[in-house]
Parts: structure tokens; sequence; C-alpha cells
């Protein structure tokens, strides 16, 4: 089984960004991590009602089109994300499944009328990906605000919990890690 990450921008995404991804997960969670081809711009899961994308239409396709050589499949893009009974999402995963997607869109601080702070900007980035990576491997949502697998309904959530699993999501993630890393037979 691979212990490689595949980070694929869905639609156009800054190398810059992909690339901070891949170190973010190489460093916090000891994960080779690389970056794949740019996948088409989502216009097939547009809502013209919502004028948002729908999150899970695009992760079928990241389903659909992950390669077999990578441990997890995470895609970022540039777009607004949405699932049908919220407002939006800033990123969906299968839980303990090898796809995520996760949106840049509400991320800047320039959607919330805040001034352009690029440190903010991928503080946010790194714990969204990273929460959503840590539902890829069957973990749930944690009750310690602090921690990256905090439910983030807002923005101010994301802001206040750290980029750090708790002790208790650290053993969880590290043991689902183990256990996806086995052979089956």
């Amino acid at each position: 089984m691979p212990d490689w990450v595949t980070i694929c921008p869905v639609g156009s995404v800054d190398q810059e960004v992909l690339d901070h991804i891949a170190k973010c997960i190489s460093i916090r969670c000891g994960l080779s991590c690389g970056v794949s081809m740019e996948m088409e711009n989502p216009r097939y899961a547009y809502n013209d009602v919502r004028c948002q994308y729908d999150s899970k239409l695009i992760l079928k396709r990241l389903i659909q089109q992950s390669p077999n050589n990578t441990l997890r499949f995470i895609g970022v893009t540039s777009v607004d994300l949405y699932v049908p009974i919220l407002k939006f999402v800033f990123g969906l995963a299968q839980i303990d499944g090898k796809c995520s997607i996760i949106s840049l869109h509400r991320l800047y601080p320039m959607f919330y009328d805040q001034p352009d702070d690029p440190d903010l900007f991928l503080s946010r980035v790194e714990k969204t990906v990273l929460h959503e990576l840590g539902h890829s491997f069957g973990i749930t949502h944690c009750r310690d605000r602090h921690c990256v697998m905090y439910s983030s309904v807002r923005i101010e959530d994301t802001d206040f919990k750290s980029a750090d699993f708790c002790p208790t999501c650290m053993e969880l993630f590290h043991w689902f890690l183990n256990k996806s890393s086995r052979p089956s037979r």
C-alpha cells in the first residue's frame, strides 16, 4: 500500500498554494506528498440557483479519476462549494475513504472584508486540508475546539483551532494510517 498523498488542482489553483499544502501534509503527517496534473474546471457541478458548486459531484469525479498508486487523493479548488443541507462547506471527504476536496474560496480574508493576509489564508488552508485528510482516515469531529478535527461551521472556528490533532485524534490518525497501510488478506 502506498504512503503517498496526491494533491490535485480542480480548475486553476496557484502552484504556491498546492506546494504549501504538500509541504504541510509531509511535515505534520509524515506522509510523502506531491501535486498531480490539473483536473478540468468543475463546470459540471455548478448549480445555477445557488451560484455554487456541488461538492458531492466533484468528490464523485475525484473518486472516479483517483490514481491507484496513492494512499489519499485530495482535490483543491477555488470555487465555492456546498452540500444540499448547508449554505457552504470548506471541504468534503469520504469518511475512511480515499478522496476529499477543499475549497479556497471562503478561506481568503478578503471574502470577509478583511485585509489581504497571506499567512492567515495559508493557515486556514492548512487547517482545512488536515481536517479533511483526518476524515479520509476515518476520524470524526472532535469536541476539543483547539483540535484541527473540530467542526468549522464559521471561519471563526477555523481561525480559533490549531493546525494540530489533539492527542486522541493524533492517536486515531496513526491507528487508521497503520490500518490502511497493512496489506489486505
